[in-house]
Parts: C-alpha cells; structure tokens; sequence
C-alpha cells in the first residue's frame, strides 16, 4: 500500500495536460445530469415580478408552458463551455501551482493554492465563461414553445445577433462580476478540495493511490460549497447584465456596482441572493460529478505512471 510522500519524498507531479483532459471529460458528465438545475436557477435570478413561488413551482411551470425539453435550453453552449472551462481551470491552475512549489519537497502551501485557484479562475471567467454565459443566459431567458417567435434560433444564431447589435464587446457583457465570482469559487474550491481529500481519504497528490468515485464525490460536494454562499452577488448582478440587451433598450444597470446598487435598493439585500439555493443544488453536486470523474483519470495515470516510476 502507498504512504504519503514524506518530507524526504519529493511526490511526481501529476502532467497539466492530464489535468485538462480529466477536467474535459468530467465536464461533459456534469453538463448532461445539471442543466435543468440550471436553467431554472437563471429563471429565478431574471424575476423581476416574482412570478416563480420557488424552485419546484419555477421547473413545473417551464414544463408546462414550454415542455421537458426547455430544462435543457441552452445545453449545447453549457455542455461546451463546461468542457473547455475546466480543461483551462485544470490545466492552468496545474501551472500556476508550478510556480509556488517548493523546490526541495515539491510540496504547495494553502496560500501558493489559493493563488493558483484565484489565477485559474479569472484566467476562466475571461477567456471562455463570460461569452458562453452570455450566449446562454440570452437562451435561457426566452420564454414560448414555438421556435420561429423566438428571437434566437439556438447558439451560433444568438452570438451573431449580438455581435450585430451590441458589438463584440456585448459577449463581454458582465465581465467584472464574472471574474470576481470565478477568481474566489475557484481559489476556494482547489483549496478546500485538497484539504478535505487529506483529511478525509488521507490522499496526497502524486502518492499513486486512487481515490473511490464516492470519496472523490464526498470531498468535491464539500469543496463546492463555499463558493455560491460567498459570491451569490456576483452571480446575481453578472446575470443581470449578460440579460440586456442594447437593441432592446433594456439596459437598465451600467456597469456592477451600479447594479449592486440599484438591485438593493428597488429589491432588498436578499435580492442579491436570488437563485442561491439552485445554485447550491447545481454547483456541490456539479463539482461531486465532474471530480468524480477526474480523480479517476487522473488516479488511471497515477496508478499507471507514478507507481511504476523509480523513487
């Protein structure tokens, strides 16, 4: 049986591709089993009126009015940007980890971790989640059964229509809020993730051993907790602004601290909050998913690898 690596054992770092392709295919898991989660919690922040009671009255009443098939609105460009989200995060947060290792032990302190996690997390939220939010909230937002009364058409139809009427910069729409909201969860989550993986499971990265689907579940649901409570503004007043659209004159908030503002004056503090609970629905056992999935490819090339290289 493998030990963790002792102060004298400098532990094999696991390749930043591999982490990147783990992150891919968890991705694509996640994306398939959560996008109703999802759908319903972008419903909920957009009410403005308070026509949703709740969670269960909100996906009742999209399935009746829109049939099953809108939960999954906007799946092509969750699934998508899912999957190279967390091919950048993985892989990037891997290379920035590089940079905070110890030379002698290999080993990464809790601040070298939340460095990395806040790098890969911006690095994220700039390079591929805000333009892909925007796509999808635009599609998530749309209301009716038939297609040809729908503004957009599905995903490549919706970024040209607002390229054409918002410019380029329209898929940037939110951008601020995205980032802040990324640059924590993720400096929180690979943190908390390594933490509970050593406390729980006794797994040190690069000591060979494979985590069980169930552990690996276990620590990332505990790992993704912290993120939504912690930056439910931000998720909030990014939606917000992703949601206008200029042709339409709808821009109600000019930038985020305008709309922080404006939505807790006209709505109240709580109002910042909207949608937490599907995200703590959504985002826990997304991340229970998708490391469930890329702890074992990265334990597949552990164990492969790692073990059978000399020490």
């Amino acid at each position: 049986m493998s030990h963790p690596p002792s102060d004298s054992t400098k532990p094999l770092p696991i390749p930043p591709y591999m982490k990147a392709i783990s992150g891919s295919i968890g991705g694509i898991m996640e994306a398939s089993c959560l996008q109703p989660i999802d759908v319903i919690k972008t419903r909920l922040q957009l009410d403005r009126s308070g026509s949703y009671k709740g969670i269960i009255h909100c996906g009742t009443t999209v399935v009746k009015t829109e049939g099953v098939r809108a939960l999954w609105k906007g799946l092509t460009p969750f699934a998508t940007h899912l999957t190279l989200k967390y091919a950048l995060r993985m892989g990037s947060n891997a290379v920035l980890q590089t940079a905070f290792k110890d030379k002698q032990t290999g080993e990464i302190s809790n601040q070298g971790r939340l460095f990395s996690g806040f790098g890969a997390g911006v690095l994220e939220a700039l390079v591929i989640v805000t333009p892909f939010e925007v796509v999808k909230i635009r599609l998530q937002q749309q209301k009716g059964l038939s297609p040809e009364l729908l503004k957009y058409k599905g995903p490549i139809h919706c970024a040209g229509v607002i390229i054409r009427e918002d410019s380029l910069r329209g898929l940037w729409a939110g951008a601020s809020p995205t980032v802040m909201r990324n640059g924590t969860n993720q400096a929180a989550m690979f943190t908390a993730k390594n933490a509970f993986d050593k406390i729980l499971w006794k797994k040190h990265e690069g000591d060979g051993r494979v985590l069980l689907p169930w552990q690996s579940m276990i620590s990332g649901f505990l790992a993704g907790t912290a993120g939504p409570i912690c930056t439910g503004p931000f998720d909030v007043v990014k939606t917000r602004l992703m949601a206008q659209s200029r042709s339409e004159g709808d821009m109600k908030y000019t930038g985020m601290f305008h709309a922080i503002k404006t939505i807790y004056a006209e709505e109240g503090l709580l109002a910042l909050w909207k949608g937490l609970l599907p995200r703590l629905m959504r985002i826990p056992p997304g991340q229970a998913i998708m490391w469930g999935v890329a702890d074992q490819v990265i334990g597949f090339y552990e164990k492969t690898y790692i073990n059978k290289a000399p020490l």
